[in-house]
């Protein structure tokens, strides 16, 4: 099953050719991980983060096609691997039936002095049910 998040592209993502600035596809990538931590794992930034925080420590991208002001994005994220306190996701941004932005990223869950953590089970079942292979 994959989350899905929608994002309207705005003016203020843009750059003067009225495209897409690359590193604010990575606010929108941000911006999908938190809401699928709140909504997808009933895990809000907000309260994870008081106890740690997940951290990015990997992330490839690939841009297929540019998008423009206005564009409706439709970010789809599945989680691809799940370790101790690491997992991976991978990550399409389509317009319609066209792929503008593909990713794959680890996560690593971390204790206060930024050690990694175990996932919480809670956590971890949650994150099972979003994986790619799974049922």
């Amino acid at each position: 099953m994959a989350f899905e998040f929608h994002q309207k592209v705005l003016f203020k993502h843009c750059d003067p050719a009225g495209i897409v600035f690359f590193p604010r596809y990575f606010e929108m990538i941000n911006d999908c991980v938190e809401a699928f931590f709140d909504q997808g794992l009933n895990a809000p930034f907000h309260d994870l983060h008081r106890a740690g925080a997940v951290p990015t420590v990997q992330i490839q991208t690939q841009f297929p096609a540019p998008s423009r002001h206005g564009d409706q994005l439709v970010f789809q994220l599945e989680i691809s691997q799940i370790g101790n306190s690491s997992a991976g996701y991978t990550m399409t941004a389509r317009c319609g039936d066209e792929v503008r932005l593909t990713t794959s990223a680890t996560l690593v869950h971390v204790n206060t002095d930024g050690r990694p953590e175990a996932w919480p089970d809670t956590i971890r079942s949650k994150l099972e049910t979003f994986r790619k292979d799974a049922t």
